[in-house]
This record gives structure tokens, C-alpha cells and sequence, in this order.
């Protein structure tokens, strides 16, 4: 298989969704509110199907079943990541995710450590990235007294930021804010704070996982630091943004012509924003802004020409 396998995945409504999907990406018509788009997935809520060659119509779990020649071989269960971009018209929920253990045993799937690179984000936006107590004793003081303010971490956000969110981190998206988010392939999410709202079509507050929020929270909060790499080569940099045991997460801005070579059994490609194309051997792929495609094991050398801004992964130690 040495030809990319360009993917189309499913567009998920949500309550704090809006229309920065279709206007920056073309996804879905523009109506309703579009919160995600998972672009890379093979996951069961979300599995997205092949747009090119032979294999046109397959689902990529379809893939992963039968032919693991293309992903190195890997003797993983499941497809191990996940690539999404999310619209955060409003806040979403403060959540939390669980680590491998506690989701297998309480939810039958692996847990979801993710990581954010912000594609834009409003004046003022914020995200909430962990929490200020010390003890589990309080952190659960101030959640059960709704002190919100003293308990929530805050930060100020802008377009080109990024921040790894390891499970058991304390987190929420902000109003204003698009992002790319490179995870594992988990759909486990426990939520703690939801600001009271009420959704337009139940008339109700969504349910809440208080105990298993509560169980799975790192306290005190803490995330390791990754050092950024980056790399300057003729017509691009090359920037790592996280190297991880579950994923390796790149940015690649590319202004002109550049040789590439694989640094990982397959290659994930998300276009956030510019056009190119991709070439391997002798065969040219165009490229723009919100295409999402996997560079199977075969393809170990391509050339990317254009003027263009890709998010890419590569799967990390624990998920070969």
C-alpha cells in the first residue's frame, strides 16, 4: 500500500458547538451546532470511512481488521488514536478523563490521554487546565460547595498555543476556541462541572459523574513538561510538540517543496489550514485545509509542496 489513505469522518452536534466548522473547514451544511468532526477514527461512535483508491468506502477499524500490514504490523486491539477538531462555540463541561485501568474495568475501553493545538482562538478565551488543591479531601470540599473559582485552574489561550493533557487531568475548552485534538481512542468522559446549563431539546441538566470524576482526578494536580523541538529546513519547520508514550504529535509548516521521511510505523495527517499536495513516487495528491489522511507503513519517504500548516502524529511506544 504505498499511497495515502485519505478519510472522511462523521460531524458530532453538540450543545456548545457553532459554525467555525464549516466557515474554516467546509465540514457538514453550516446548520445546527457542529461541535467535532473526528477526522481520524476508527473508533465505534465515529468511524470514518476511505474516500480513495480500491479501498474507497472501507471504515478504518475495516482496515486495522484486515490488513495490519498497513500499520507496521501493530498487534493493538483496536486503531490506537484518534484525530478531532472541535468548535467550542460555548464552554464545555470541566471534565475528566481515566487512564488505561480504571477505564477498562469501569467503561471497557482503553483511557484517553489527548493533547490540544489551538487552531484559533477569540480575544479573552480561556481554557481550564487542572485544578488548585492539594489533597483529594479538598478538592472534594470545594466541588461539593460549588466553589468553582477557587478549585478550577484558568489560563489564557491564543491561536499556535498547545498543551498535552495527560487522564486524570482536570480540563474544560473555553468559548471562542477551535482546536485539533490528538488523543486515544476513547470516547470515556467523566463530567464534573457543567455551569448549570440546560439543554434546548430534554428541558434538562446533563448527568453528571461526580464519583468517578472524583476517583480518577490527579490530586495534586501535575503534568510533565515536554520540551518543543524545533527543526529548520529549506521551505519548512518541522516543530515536535509532544513526544508521549501514547502518541508523538508534529506541526509542519511547509512554504515551498520539502522531503520527508516516516519516523513511525504510519503517519497521521491533518491539513489545518493553507493547500499543497503530497507526492509518493510518481503520483500527486492535492492537499487544503481540513483533510485528514494516514500514510500507511509502505510510504516511507514523500514530498509536500505548497503553502500549508499540518498537525501530523505518529503512534508512541505504547501503542505499536
Amino acid at each position: 500500500m504505498k499511497e495515502p489513505i485519505f478519510l472522511d469522518g462523521e460531524v458530532h452536534e453538540k450543545i456548545w458547538g457553532g459554525k467555525k466548522l464549516h466557515e474554516l473547514f467546509g465540514y457538514g451544511d453550516g446548520k445546527g451546532k457542529m461541535g467535532e468532526k473526528w477526522g481520524i477514527s476508527a473508533h465505534k461512535n465515529g468511524d470514518a470511512k476511505v474516500l480513495n483508491s480500491s479501498l474507497k468506502g472501507e471504515t478504518l477499524s475495516s482496515l486495522w481488521e484486515k490488513h495490519r500490514e498497513y500499520f507496521g504490523g501493530s498487534t493493538q486491539a483496536e486503531f490506537p488514536l484518534l484525530t478531532k477538531i472541535l468548535d467550542a462555540s460555548e464552554d464545555l463541561s470541566v471534565q475528566v478523563h481515566p487512564d488505561d485501568e480504571y477505564g477498562k474495568a469501569h467503561a471497557g475501553e482503553q483511557g484517553k490521554t489527548e493533547c490540544w493545538y489551538v487552531i484559533a482562538a477569540e480575544p479573552g478565551a480561556e481554557i481550564i487546565y487542572g485544578h488548585n488543591a492539594k489533597t483529594k479531601e479538598e478538592f472534594e470540599k470545594l466541588a461539593s460547595s460549588g466553589e468553582w473559582d477557587k478549585l478550577l485552574h484558568s489560563i489564557p489561550v491564543k491561536a499556535g498555543d498547545f498543551y498535552y493533557v495527560p487522564s486524570g487531568t482536570v480540563h474544560a475548552i473555553g468559548a471562542g476556541i477551535v482546536i485539533l485534538e490528538t488523543q486515544q481512542s476513547s470516547d470515556t468522559t467523566y463530567r464534573l462541572y457543567d455551569y448549570d446549563r440546560v439543554e434546548e431539546a430534554t428541558g434538562k441538566t446533563r448527568p453528571l459523574q461526580i464519583t468517578e470524576s472524583l476517583d480518577v482526578t490527579t490530586v495534586p494536580h501535575h503534568v510533565e513538561e515536554m520540551p518543543m523541538k524545533k527543526v529548520i529546513s529549506e521551505n519548512m519547520s518541522m516543530i515536535t510538540l509532544v513526544e508521549s508514550p501514547y502518541f508523538n504529535v508534529f506541526k509542519w509548516e511547509v512554504r515551498g517543496a520539502a522531503t520527508m521521511n516516516a519516523t513511525g510505523p504510519y503517519t497521521l495527517i491533518s491539513v489545518i489550514s493553507g493547500t499543497g499536495h503530497i507526492r509518493i513516487d510518481d503520483d500527486s495528491y492535492d492537499l487544503k485545509a481540513g483533510d485528514h489522511l494516514v500514510l500507511p507503513t509502505d510510504v516511507t519517504t514523500w514530498k509536500l509542496k505548497g503553502n500549508m500548516e499540518i498537525i501530523a502524529s505518529t503512534p508512541g511506544e505504547k501503542n505499536r
